[in-house]
């Protein structure tokens, strides 16, 4: 083509997915599935790397997982090691980062263990202390490790007296 040059515009990213609306129904459910089987925490990946959000429910039924995905509109299913013959299979619903605070955002009205002021803490901090670009001045550092570990205090046994 004389004159002339093509450009493509090549997406590498994909979409990112968003936490659909859940009706008050749904965000219950959901929130009882938390509380009964599933885990609110900052996890970490690799070392020399912050702790992440996490949002996991485990289960047999593989039925109700793929609700909870489907439901959400977002998250991943894994399936878990069976170490023993007797064993049933079991698999993990899985969100992270910013789609489990949108999801926290939803349900944590409903929630009723421990993991309601887990998520109520994560809610009001985890954003202001996690910056997109990954840049962390030396203050931040130092507010995010302490809100680490008041985070992850928070367990059955001791939760903060009302």
């Amino acid at each position: 083509m004389t004159g002339q040059q093509l450009f493509f515009t090549i997406n590498a990213m994909g979409t990112y997915k968003t936490v659909q609306e859940l009706d008050p129904v749904d965000a219950a459910y959901i929130a009882g599935l938390i509380d009964g089987e599933g885990t609110i925490t900052l996890t970490q990946e690799h070392r020399n790397e912050n702790r992440r959000l996490v949002v996991s429910v485990s289960n047999n039924e593989l039925q109700i997982l793929n609700y909870l995905r489907d439901t959400t509109g977002v998250g991943s299913i894994s399936s878990k090691r069976t170490y023993q013959s007797n064993h049933s299979p079991s698999y993990t619903y899985k969100i992270t980062n910013r789609q489990a605070l949108t999801l926290l955002e939803q349900v944590t009205p409903f929630l009723r263990s421990y993991k309601s002021d887990r998520a109520r803490l994560i809610l009001n901090h985890y954003a202001n202390l996690t910056p997109r670009n990954g840049k962390y001045t030396s203050e931040l550092k130092v507010a995010r490790k302490r809100f680490e570990k008041t985070v992850l205090k928070l367990t059955p046994t001791k939760r903060p007296v009302a």
